[in-house]
């Protein structure tokens, strides 16, 4: 049963709706929203259905050991790259596998909130990873006038819920 949110003012709702509605499911793997992503999703009535779970990979070595982005990928590029955040959305689908079964969509967030650069990269400097069974993509977001740290967060959770939703209805 689809959530009672009015999911037409609200993103979260949508996606989880739309989710329901197809019978998929979601993985989250976050670094600079700390899981703020998973808990705008868990926040809708009726998301336990879709939503496997979440892992906050904030060090390096957490999205190596435990979403299995590459030790050389991570020491050539940082964690701060687009196909970090694909690696990450990939391999959280498999992390967060229920009943042996891969999630339907994995959706990961790497960036640089600030204050201060990161890896070479300046504040602001997002990327969305967003995978299926069918590939990986990633979304590249500048967002250094977004405002403060926080700001930086709030719109990369926005991006990635957009991105998902994007994703789930291209699969028709």
């Amino acid at each position: 049963m689809p959530p009672a949110a009015d999911a037409t003012a609200d993103p979260a709702a949508e996606l989880i709706a739309e989710l329901t509605r197809r019978g998929l499911r979601i993985a989250v793997a976050e670094s600079l929203t700390g899981g703020l992503v998973t808990a705008e999703l868990t926040r809708i009535p009726g998301a336990s259905v879709v939503v496997n779970g979440g892992i906050v990979a904030y060090d390096t070595s957490v999205k190596r050991s435990l979403l299995g982005v590459p030790a050389d990928l991570l020491a050539a590029v940082g964690a701060v790259h687009p196909e970090v955040a694909r690696r990450m959305a990939d391999g959280v689908r498999s992390a967060l596998a229920v009943d042996d079964r891969p999630a339907d969509l994995g959706l990961a967030t790497t960036g640089v909130a600030g204050p201060d650069p990161q890896d070479g990269k300046a504040v602001g400097t997002v990327y969305i990873g967003v995978a299926t069974a069918d590939g990986a993509d990633a979304i590249a977001l500048q967002l250094a006038g977004a405002g403060g740290r926080d700001a930086i967060r709030a719109a990369t959770v926005r991006a990635a819920i957009d991105a998902a939703l994007a994703r789930v209805r291209e699969r028709n």
